[in-house]
């Protein structure tokens, strides 16, 4: 089954970081998702650039209105997202919480449906 971890940061947890803290969590994150990709895990690993660059979309009675950042003043922000093969909730887990960002954001995993899936 797969697996997302969606990383989600503190503001202030993340912005404290002294650029050496930051080097050397980026390395370890890579070295991490370069883990889960030899063991046959990774399927898509991906950081995600600040709120404050992103666009919100709705659609609206037919209408598409388009927004700067998110829509509202958020305490924690989607930092990035890891998708991954696991046989259980309890390996997948398992998996997250052997990341490096688990020291720094709160990591939520989710089982996904496949496309072959009924409801």
């Amino acid at each position: 089954m797969n697996y997302l971890c969606q990383i989600w940061f503190e503001t202030s947890a993340i912005e404290d970081l002294s650029e050496e803290e930051q080097q050397k969590l980026t390395s370890d994150c890579r070295a991490y998702d370069d883990g889960l990709a030899e063991g046959g895990h990774l399927i898509l690993a991906q950081a995600l650039r600040a709120p404050a660059t992103a666009k919100t979309v709705r659609t609206r009675d037919g209408k598409v209105s388009v927004t700067d950042g998110p829509f509202a003043e958020i305490k924690e922000f989607l930092g990035g997202i890891i998708l991954f093969k696991a046989e259980s909730m309890d390996e997948a887990l398992h998996i997250a919480s052997r990341s490096p960002l688990a020291r720094f954001a709160a990591l939520e995993v989710r089982p996904a449906y496949s496309i072959m899936e009924k409801d």
